[in-house]
């Protein structure tokens, strides 16, 4: 019995689409989106497409705007001075929402739900990032640090305006903070592996370094696996080996600038000395995480805003050589391994491998990319506009699927929450927060 009861409440419930919406301060424009990460795929990227609900009394002879900046700041707000911004605009791009220039070539799937359910007053935007977008990524700050953080990000606004150029106020504009976030590159690199020795005076024969990863690309949280074997020809004595994982932030500005953190370190002496005509073979395991270095300042993270943990940043895949002044930062990853030996001359080698997110199963995939344009059925009528719309509970319980019909087809319920609410709930690691 307990059994059955279970199934019936879980078939009494359903999971529906979540939507995420924020207002202008004055509640007048509405803007609606269905993601805040945007995913590169490395073939393609994902779009940002979205919905605006406005008051027309309002807005009257004005216009509605949209406008996706992609920033890279490398000072602090509050030192920007006499005009000057520490800023540098990597990408930019705006659209008139409203009146409406042409008709929409293609709404995505979740437009067309959105457009149904608000009504006459809401209108769709369709942004397509370019191939060599910069991925979000945020320069950790130091403890007490205040302010906007360095890095590349990304921000959406809508705003009320008599065109485009015009300042927009506060009152009636969204600003929303969303993130690019890079997957794993369709094809796999070659297992890294390298050999080095190092000779000494009055040896006989050289100190021989061979060092392995047991793969090229992880995943973040996932251990890294370095096969070590060490041949000691010398006449000198090894004490002990020092492995470390470090991130290479390369500051793409005006003149190159780098930052280097080790992000995970293991120094070992099981094993150890390694004396004369003596060798050492082992595995060691690293696993590099945010939570074991949230004091390191400058440490590169996927997107990191306030209110919000989020992990390393993933790798950059840098495609076009040329247009590497275009990614802001560029993110890497090297093991380095170092045999210390007795009375100097120490023997070490790097390992170079791809830190990113795993790429999801092609049905997750197929669910984001825009879907084709579908018919509303004939006796289809425009359900008129419901400003109680925000329900907080992602497995809340359907209210009936007569306004859910597309094409024929039932579709989930949409379930809309406030983006100003994501701070005070148990957020997942993905969520961004605004």
């Amino acid at each position: 019995m307990a059994t059955n009861n279970l199934n019936d409440d879980e078939s009494s419930k359903k999971i529906g689409t979540r939507v995420f919406k924020k207002s202008s301060p004055n509640g007048k424009i509405t803007t609606y989106l269905g993601k805040r990460d945007y995913i590169d795929y490395n073939s393609d990227i994902e779009p940002i497409d979205g919905v605006v609900l406005i008051d027309p009394d309002y807005v009257k002879e004005r216009k509605v705007f949209a406008h996706v900046l992609a920033a890279f700041r490398y000072g602090r707000e509050d030192l920007d001075v006499l005009g000057l911004t520490f800023r540098k605009d990597l990408f930019i791009a705006q659209q008139q929402i409203y009146p409406q220039l042409e008709q929409p070539k293609h709404l995505t799937h979740l437009q067309q739900r959105l457009l149904k359910k608000l009504g006459p007053n809401a209108y769709p935007f369709y942004f397509q990032l370019p191939k060599n977008a910069p991925a979000s990524v945020t320069l950790q700050p130091a403890p007490g640090d205040t302010g906007k953080p360095c890095g590349v990000d990304y921000e959406l606004k809508t705003y009320c305006a008599e065109d485009m150029e015009e300042k927009p106020h506060k009152r009636n504009s969204v600003r929303l903070a969303i993130r690019k976030l890079t997957y794993a590159p369709p094809s796999r690199a070659p297992q890294p592996a390298i050999e080095a020795h190092k000779e000494f005076m009055m040896s006989p024969a050289p100190l021989h370094l061979e060092c392995t990863l047991d793969k090229e690309l992880y995943y973040h949280g996932e251990s890294i696996n370095v096969n070590v074997q060490a041949t000691n020809n010398s006449n000198k004595t090894v004490k002990k080996i020092r492995i470390t994982v470090i991130q290479t932030a390369e500051i793409m500005l005006y003149s190159t600038t780098q930052y280097k953190c080790e992000v995970a370190e293991l120094e070992s002496t099981d094993g150890f000395p390694i004396n004369a005509s003596s060798t050492m073979s082992k595995v060691y395991t690293l696993t590099p995480l945010l939570d074991n270095n949230k004091d390191k300042r400058g440490l590169a993270l996927d997107g990191k805003l306030k209110h919000e943990d989020t992990n390393l940043a993933s790798s950059t895949i840098v495609t076009d050589q040329s247009q590497k002044e275009n990614l802001g930062i560029i993110v890497q990853y090297k093991v380095k391994v170092k045999l210390v030996v007795s009375m100097g001359g120490d023997l070490s080698v790097e390992l170079p491998f791809t830190l990113t997110h795993p790429k999801p199963a092609p049905m997750i995939e197929k669910a984001v990319i825009a879907a084709p344009v579908a018919q509303q059925a004939p006796n289809d009528q425009t359900v008129p506009i419901d400003l109680n719309l925000i329900e907080f509970d992602t497995n809340s319980i359907s209210n009936g699927t007569s306004n859910n019909k597309v094409a024929g087809n039932i579709d989930d319920d949409l379930i809309f929450e406030e983006f100003a609410r994501i701070r005070l709930k148990g957020h997942e690691p993905d969520d961004t927060d605004v």
